[in-house]
């Protein structure tokens, strides 16, 4: 089994080298099912309701007709059901105008409104907090006036909450605080008033909150974190360009996930706390334009992650600490110094002398020598950090900011799947959602394999991930499975897939998260495109490197065989690199699912005359028709590339060689390819090093 298992991985490699000079066979696509449930009456009268209310200046509701039909199968535009009653409404950057009927109340199972970049007017309607199954609120850049609605208090699910980019008035509801799943609240960039809820400062499940860009007033409380034994998620606090007086508290010290603070434009004074010294994760402080005074704290230099620091306009002391400078992971940028203040001595008539001027630049030419071994000093302990992840002896990841997740904390990320039941499980990756988030998706389908289907899924927030539906009754044991799709999650090469996530359903769906490739496969690369755009020599070249460096890391690194590697699970990113997909799925799919994988992958390389297509290679080849087997476009250039092309075309032949042991290791391949494009080999390299620094990452636990 082993030397199949050899054999297969060498010859799949070495297909695909063939096939980067030939035709691939295009993949179909089929369209999703509906499960023929009729919306209910009641939830058909508040549709109706809602649309009378709207002004569809461009159309997209002619298809709420006035019947119903359709509603639940699709056909209407931007609604979701389960069993006949609507659990979604999805309309962002429609141009609707008008306001939102209170009758949206009266659709029980609602769980998600997105009516995002619109025009719309009127208020936030009362009648949302009698939503008891409301997950999400996205109604950001409006027009929406009045107050926010104490009322949305009452859900008791409400998770994420953005009315951003609005008109609001009033103050902010402390009821909020009573919604204990809430994560995400955006007020940011409205006329609120009033002081902060003290609530909302002792909220455990809030990981971002944004009030920015108000008239709020009144000091920050000093109960961040004070709430009981609870552990505190808060990583994003933005509450700057108010009017927010009194001194910074010190309280926020307790909120040991804090990522990024931002306080600038108000009115705070005094000085600044010692204890922030101790939010070791901390990226980015900005305090500018208040009034603070005295020193910066020597306890910052325990801030070993930030990154960036800004004391402008404030009056505190022109000396940072001796201690902070080393530990800064760059020199440090300009904004880390506070600006002179108006009472700073000024000396604008005074002529320098000939020992000040030697004084400046011996000074000038002791902080450039201080820098580059600063510098220096940081490179060597990145390395050294790099080496240390790699040999898993440490592991880090950062933290969710502005809705996006830049990195990881310790231990399997794990969020409920919703009120349906079942498990999200995130690895690190850019995108913060929950499962109800990936689950009400806008979906389109991209192709089907015989691991399952696999989607293009555009999040709320507009970013795009790719899922695959793994078919039923083809999966391991859900225990079984989450171990090996864990070890998958922890696998990060630039030539792979990442996995960012994996969702198990109350019945058993699995559904895998991966990275969205914006090019799409490689076969749709060279067969779907025009003829006015064109493939040349290099990419194509290193389209074949970066799929042979990430094979060589699958078979050396994480003894992995890809066992189906074709043209249609080689996705290609916006520059053109290769990405390998589908990769280590059959461990976790049962014995009998992975034998009706290999017996088809068996039959992908016979084209039409039934001859296998490395037999058909080599035959043309023995018979000197050597031209017939390249790319006409690439041919225009053989008088250059020539020696090139031949040089490849027996390397590939080399690969299927009918003895396996014959065949050269997917590392030798690697290094005969960069021998004949040595110009792409640097390049690769480089992107190797990148990812050395952060090759091993463990899943996180939310």
């Amino acid at each position: 089994m082993e030397n199949t298992c050899h054999f297969r991985g060498k010859c799949f490699l070495c297909a695909h080298l063939c096939l980067l000079l030939l035709v691939f066979l295009p993949q179909f696509a089929s369209s999703q099912k509906w499960d023929g449930v009729v919306v209910t009456q009641s939830d058909y009268q508040s549709l109706r309701a809602i649309k009378n209310e709207l002004v569809d200046f461009k159309g997209f509701l002619r298809s709420w007709n006035d019947s119903g039909y359709g509603a639940c199968s699709g056909r209407w535009a931007g609604i979701k059901c389960v069993k006949g009653q609507v659990i979604a409404i999805q309309l962002p950057w429609k141009g609707l105008g008008g306001r939102i009927s209170e009758k949206i109340g009266q659709l029980q199972a609602l769980r998600k409104i997105s009516l995002h970049d619109n025009v719309l007017g009127g208020t936030v309607p009362f009648s949302l907090g009698f939503l008891r199954n409301l997950r999400g609120v996205y109604l950001f850049n409006n027009r929406l006036s009045g107050s926010i609605p104490p009322s949305l208090g009452n859900c008791p699910v409400l998770q994420s909450l953005d009315l951003s980019n609005n008109s609001l008035t009033g103050s902010i509801p402390p009821s909020l605080a009573n919604s204990t799943k809430l994560y995400r609240l955006n007020l940011s960039f409205n006329s609120l008033m009033g002081s902060i809820p003290v609530g909302l400062t002792q909220s455990p499940s809030l990981i971002f909150l944004s009030i920015q860009q108000n008239n709020l007033s009144g000091p920050i409380p000093d109960s961040w974190g004070s709430k009981g034994n609870y552990s505190y998620h808060l990583q994003f606090l933005a509450l700057d360009h108010n009017r927010i007086s009194g001194t910074i508290p010190g309280s926020l010290s307790k909120l040991a996930l804090l990522q990024e603070i931002s306080l600038s434009h108000n009115q705070l004074s005094g000085a600044i706390p010692y204890e922030m010294g101790s939010l070791s994760r901390l990226q980015k402080l900005d305090i500018s334009n208040n009034a603070f005074s005295e020193s910066i704290p020597f306890s910052f230099s325990n801030l070993t992650s930030l990154v960036s620091l800004n004391l402008e306009g404030n009056r505190l002391d022109n000396q940072i600490p001796e201690a902070f400078q080393p530990q800064c992971p760059s020199p440090p940028p300009p904004e880390i110094l506070p600006a002179p203040t108006k009472g700073s001595p000024k000396h604008h008539h005074r002529k320098l002398s000939t020992k000040d001027i030697i004084l400046i630049a011996a000074g000038i030419l002791l902080v450039v020598l201080l820098l580059l071994c600063v510098i220096l000093l940081c490179c060597l302990m990145k390395k050294r950090s790099a080496s240390k992840e790699k040999s898993g002896k440490t592991t880090t990841r950062g933290l969710p900011g502005k809705g996006e997740k830049t990195g990881a904390a310790a231990g399997p990320e794990v969020e409920s799947g919703g009120e349906m039941g079942g498990k999200l499980v995130h690895f690190d990756g850019p995108f913060l959602f929950t499962a109800d988030d990936l689950l009400c998706a806008t979906a389109e389908i991209m192709g089907k394999s015989t691991y399952g289907t696999a989607y293009k899924a555009t999040l709320e927030d507009g970013n795009q991930v790719a899922v695959k539906r793994l078919r039923e009754k083809t999966t391991k044991g859900q225990r079984e499975f989450e171990n090996e799709a864990a070890a998958l999650g922890k696998i990060r090469h630039p030539n792979l897939i990442a996995l960012r996530a994996f969702y198990i359903g109350p019945k058993g769906e699995k559904l895998l998260v991966f990275d969205y490739m914006h090019k799409g496969s490689l076969a749709s690369y060279l067969h779907a495109r025009g003829p006015e755009t064109t493939v040349n020599w290099p990419t194509r070249m290193n389209i074949a490197i970066g799929v042979a460096r990430g094979l060589n890391h699958l078979h050396t690194q994480e003894n992995i065989i890809h066992g189906n590697l074709t043209s249609s699970n080689i996705l290609l990113d916006e520059r053109a690199n290769a990405h390998i997909a589908d990769f280590g799925l059959s461990r976790l799919m049962t014995a009998a699912a992975n034998t009706n994988v290999i017996a088809t992958a068996g039959t992908l390389g016979e084209p039409m005359n039934g001859m296998d297509l490395p037999q058909w290679v080599a035959s043309i080849v023995q018979e000197e028709w050597t031209n017939e087997v390249f790319d006409l476009e690439i041919m225009r250039d053989a008088q250059t590339i020539g020696d090139e092309l031949l040089n490849t075309l027996k390397l590939a032949l080399h690969c299927v060689d009918p003895t396996p042991a014959a065949r050269p290791e997917a590392e030798q391949v690697v290094q005969q390819l960069e021998e004949i494009k040595p110009e792409l080999a640097p390049a690769a390299a480089a992107d190797d090093d990148d990812h050395d620094e952060g090759a091993e990452v463990p899943p996180t636990t939310e």
